[in-house]
């Protein structure tokens, strides 16, 4: 019973250090705040005349929201996209936001 207990701890914590813990970022760390970088790059002619942003949020094991490019571009009717960037926040794996910003036109 003690051997089956320790093999269900390890197990468990095996799972807690794997990619899920970590948001999607540049650098994975056990406390991420407010850090920044690049998703992709469009067409270099555009300008990057509007913003539009939208994210997922999770709290343990509980993840919600749709963090898209595609919903990013329409929440502020951005038709040709010059670049996406990304906005991570992560506390110890305990909350997380993920927060794809859109540039365009």
């Amino acid at each position: 019973m003690r051997l089956l207990l320790i093999v269900a701890c390890v197990a468990f914590v095996c799972t807690l250090s794997g990619c899920g813990v970590f948001a999607q970022a540049p650098v994975g760390a056990w406390i991420t705040v407010d850090q920044k970088g690049p998703v992709a790059a469009g067409d270099i002619g555009v300008t990057a005349e509007k913003v539009g942003r939208s994210k997922a949020e999770g709290v343990l094991i509980v993840s919600w929201g749709d963090a898209s490019i595609d919903t990013a571009a329409k929440s502020v009717g951005i038709k040709q996209i010059s670049h996406v960037d990304s906005q991570v926040l992560n506390i110890l794996g305990i909350y997380a936001r993920y927060e794809t910003v859109v540039y365009g036109k």
